[in-house]
């Protein structure tokens, strides 16, 4: 983990401890590694309660409840899919804030108006659910540390 990803970890979970506000998670392409930032640091327990790596689309449908006519529409790499991974992982853990991730990290994967480094986020709170998407630059390593530092950011905020 960077240093940069560590200090976003820190933050998140010193802003989420301020407000009294649990976190959640649904990864997918970045396959548990927002988790890791969290648990590596000591105390991370008090408001993370977890994440569900959903790499497979049977997963995304069977775990957090994204539809399949999102899965066969959109597609998983979607505001779609992603709103729906943030309310799953809501929902599943019973958190005040759901930050998801899915995109393509490359090499390979690319689709006609998905390009590698394409990720889409979702964050779904009390006041509602919303997803963005950014496109990262790099290898698949560069592209999972982009989105990891994202999720991060938008569950502080989130918080916030």
């Amino acid at each position: 983990m960077s240093g940069e990803t560590e200090r976003l970890a820190e933050e998140l979970l010193c802003v989420a401890r301020r407000k009294g506000c649990t976190l959640s998670f649904a990864e997918s392409c970045t396959g548990g590694l927002v988790a890791g930032a969290l648990t590596a640091l000591a105390g991370s327990s008090e408001v993370f309660l977890g994440s569900a790596v959903t790499y497979a689309l049977s997963a995304k449908e069977a775990l957090l409840g994204v539809s399949q006519a999102v899965l066969d529409g959109p597609g998983a790499v979607s505001g779609e899919c992603a709103q729906a991974m943030a309310e799953g992982s809501r929902r599943a853990f019973s958190s005040d804030v759901a930050v998801s991730v899915t995109g393509i990290a490359g090499p390979g994967g690319a689709e006609p108006g998905k390009p590698v480094g394409t990720v889409w986020f979702g964050v779904a709170t009390a006041r509602g659910t919303t997803s963005l998407v950014e496109h990262f630059e790099g290898n698949r390593s560069k592209v999972r540390e982009d989105a990891v530092r994202m999720a991060l950011t938008l569950a502080r905020e989130a918080c916030e």
